[in-house]
């Protein structure tokens, strides 16, 4: 096999690290065959004041990544799963998920603190509503702040003294081999910080009618995520939910197969709202969520 596979990718360290690994999971999975990088400016990623739940555009980090794709600049985009909108553009096509990452959230401190260790009043710094929501929900003492910025750049925020903590997701941590340096205490998904839908999942598309392409990124494509991502994508896009929307979800298939979901629906004038599912089918989780959360049809 000689052919080159052109993945498109945003320039950040992070988003350079999962174009790396997709390239390198390709190569073992299809000897011979050739991948070339095309890193993009996203949107997003120029717009470093507008927190993201104030945001009107919808995808503002993956837009670029799929236009090269659809104006055949790139065969295949790939993109962190939870930047995805949860319908896809006409002419692509979502094709492979890799096997996910750490799902969990990490509170980033200077000193490695807990989130019970946090003095009171102490200043977070995160754009992210669902972050706000659960974290209050523990801690109502403490003050919110925007972050923005890539994962170096909020820990050294952080460290300058801005703010007193910040929380990025424990994924990105790992793959760029921060998680000692920044004393990242792991949030419990469980209990304290349910992630977004998809956290820690990388997201590959390609144009609809690309057979080829669809057939080389579908050996590297992982069932149980494909499978965990598709339920938690399907309550957020059932929510009618986006960056705006605090909800978190997270799905897990345990080794005897049953299924265990926690959706968690924060809101800064309500309690949080939490559901959780249990049993070994779960085409029926996106229902009993909707109508706990009453958003029901």
């Amino acid at each position: 096999m000689t052919r080159t596979l052109r993945l498109a990718t945003r320039s950040s360290p992070l988003a350079l690290w999962q174009a790396q690994w997709v390239s390198r999971l390709l190569r073992q999975a299809h000897p011979g065959l050739r991948v070339q990088l095309v890193p993009l400016t996203s949107s997003g990623d120029q717009d470093r004041s507008t927190a993201l739940y104030q945001s009107t555009s919808v995808g503002v980090f993956v837009r670029e990544i799929q236009a090269a794709v659809l104006d055949g600049r790139a065969d295949a985009g790939v993109h962190s799963c939870k930047d995805l909108p949860t319908t896809e553009p006409e002419g692509l096509t979502l094709v492979a998920t890799p096997p996910r990452a750490d799902v969990r959230d990490a509170l980033i401190t200077a000193d490695g603190r807990t989130l019970d260790e946090i003095p009171e009043g102490a200043v977070i710094g995160t754009s992210s509503l669902r972050r706000q929501t659960q974290l209050a929900a523990r801690r109502p003492d403490l003050r919110f702040v925007p972050i923005r910025g890539n994962v170096d750049t909020r820990i050294a925020k952080m460290q300058r003294g801005e703010v007193q903590a910040t929380l990025l997701a424990m994924a990105g941590l790992h793959r760029l081999g921060l998680v000692v340096s920044s004393k990242a205490v792991a949030l419990d998904p469980w209990r304290t910080c349910t992630p977004a839908p998809a956290q820690g999942a990388v997201a590959i598309d390609c144009r609809t009618g690309d057979a080829r392409t669809q057939r080389l990124l579908a050996a590297i494509s992982d069932l149980s995520t494909w499978r965990a991502i598709h339920l938690e994508r399907d309550i957020l896009r059932r929510c009618e939910g986006g960056c705006s929307l605090p909800l978190g979800v997270l799905a897990t298939r345990h080794a005897d197969g049953t299924w265990h979901l926690r959706a968690a629906l924060g809101d800064v004038h309500q309690p949080l709202q939490v559901v959780t599912c249990e049993g070994g089918d779960p085409a029926g989780f996106s229902d009993r969520v909707l109508r706990a959360f009453g958003r029901a049809s």
